[in-house]
């Protein structure tokens, strides 16, 4: 049976995800080819290279908007008072954190305002759920693929209707909807399939501590979102002060994983480092896959 086990050392968020899976074997140009599937291609790029991460070589991978979607994801002078400020991730802080942490004095003042009032020209940054699941339903992708990246999205969407406190169907993400972390999170469905993983097994998952920015104003670490899809899963007491888990990590685990558990017996054939954005002084912000037989 083929065993794919997450060492979250450094904690998991999408992007070191599939830089793992890519540098434990997986092909990235079948990743862009299945990824065509969706046409939106107009909107992102997508690059994956090697870097040396506090001694261990690592592959980064990064999705990048387009600059014509750029152009227009936030100049429009937030005329608009956030009214979709209710479904916010912070999935890739270094794409996202673009400073309108100020002027939210009007953060909650709208009650019933939740994911109605945003279909400017730069809709595609702010999708609803239901959207994403139309994406995904209509890329003709193989039955295992989509049903995962179904699950995980739907395990962000309940995370952000409980917290928000409105149903699935009216859910709109923002950073989470963004181009990103769709390409995440379907990849990740995508290049474990490839890879023809049976079982997948996880440590347990360290979240980090501190504060953060997103754009409720400064929240505490783990999120509220991340904390939500965390449940039922083991997470891990960690000194660092920083956000080690996203919510789309913890999703991506939340959904796969079907036992946490220190390293499994298995005979070990390949192993994939995937860089996270952050480096820390004495430790590397890297995702450990290991991949191997068991019985």
């Amino acid at each position: 049976m083929k065993t794919l086990y997450f060492d979250c050392f450094s904690g998991i968020s999408g992007d070191m995800v599939i830089g793992a899976l890519i540098d434990a074997g997986a092909d990235p140009n079948i990743l862009v080819e299945e990824l065509k599937k969706l046409h939106l291609e107009d909107e992102y790029e997508i690059t994956w290279k090697k870097i040396v991460k506090n001694g261990i070589t690592s592959t980064k991978f990064d999705v990048s908007l387009k600059q014509h979607t750029h152009n227009h994801q936030h100049n429009h002078g937030h005329e608009h008072a956030h009214h979709h400020d209710h479904d916010h991730h912070h999935e890739h802080n270094h794409h996202h954190e673009h400073d309108h942490e100020h002027d939210h004095d009007h953060e909650h003042n709208h009650e019933n305002d939740h994911g109605h009032h945003h279909h400017h020209d730069h809709d595609h940054h702010h999708r609803a759920y239901q959207d994403i699941v139309k994406l995904i339903e209509e890329a003709g992708f193989s039955d295992h693929v989509k049903e995962t990246a179904l699950k995980i999205f739907k395990k962000i969407g309940e995370a952000e209707g409980n917290i928000h406190g409105i149903p699935l169907e009216k859910v709109h993400f923002h950073e989470v909807g963004a181009i990103d972390s769709i390409i995440d999170i379907i990849g990740a469905a995508i290049l474990i399939h490839q890879l023809e993983i049976s079982t997948v097994k996880a440590s347990p998952v360290p979240v980090g501590t501190g504060r953060i920015h997103i754009d409720h104003g400064i929240y505490p670490v783990p999120a509220p979102a991340t904390l939500e899809i965390l449940k039922g899963v083991p997470i891990e007491q960690s000194d660092m002060r920083a956000e080690l888990t996203t919510p789309t990590g913890a999703a991506i685990v939340a959904v796969l994983v079907e036992e946490f558990c220190s390293l499994p017996s298995m005979k070990v054939q390949s192993i994939g480092y995937g860089a996270g954005t952050k480096t820390f002084k004495d430790r590397p912000n890297v995702l450990r896959v290991v991949i191997g037989e068991s019985k």
